[in-house]
């Protein structure tokens, strides 16, 4: 009588499981390059130029400082913050207002989005985009971001300006944009919502 081996489903699913796990901590441990964009090129980051934000800054805004917090700050990450004014001119969120009450857990909703399509998961800094090219690589919510580099420096991300670059909060590289980057369908909905607003 030949004795077969045990397909256990459980077993084969520990192994996998566990082989993928040591392959992520390999992975971490080396620090591979994580910059890579849908154009198939790679760049080299040069971080003398980033300065760090002090805990009292008022440089990215209250909302600024509530979408940072919610990245975990040793992964690489760059956001593209919009200002206080962006906030309270595009989506009509005061800090004195939106804060208190009902509306925070409202607006505590708008900033996990505006986040999703703010927030690409790596760095990318001002300097490795050059003047010549549009890198276009994707947010978290898979919007498509299209990143040029004005003559003064600053980043255009989709048309939006960015008026402070290459500031950093642990590994995560902040933009502040003199607007709000986010699709049609959700700006359409925030309009709407200001017009029901006007109407009351």
């Amino acid at each position: 009588m030949r004795r077969g081996r045990s397909k256990s489903p459980i077993a084969f699913v520990v192994v996998i499981v566990s082989v993928s796990c040591f392959f992520v901590l390999i992975l971490t441990f080396f620090r591979l390059p994580d910059v890579s964009f849908s154009n198939g090129s790679r760049t080299s980051i040069n971080f003398k130029k980033i300065s760090k934000i002090t805990e009292n800054s008022d440089s990215i805004g209250k909302f600024g400082e509530m979408m940072i917090e919610m990245l975990p700050h040793d992964l690489s990450f760059t956001i593209f913050v919009p200002s206080e004014t962006a906030f309270e001119s595009d989506l009509r969120l005061r800090v004195s207002e939106s804060l208190a009450g009902e509306k925070a857990n409202d607006t505590y909703a708008i900033l996990t989005r505006v986040l999703s399509f703010t927030v690409v998961p790596w760095k990318i800094l001002s300097e490795s985009v050059s003047y010549t090219e549009e890198i276009t690589c994707d947010s978290l919510s898979g919007l498509k971001l299209q990143v040029s580099k004005d003559a003064d420096d600053m980043l255009v991300v989709n048309r939006v300006r960015s008026s402070r670059v290459n500031l950093r909060k642990g590994e995560v590289v902040i933009h502040v944009m003199n607007g709000v980057i986010m699709e049609a369908e959700f700006e359409q909905s925030v309009r709407s919502d200001d017009s029901d607003e006007d109407e009351d």
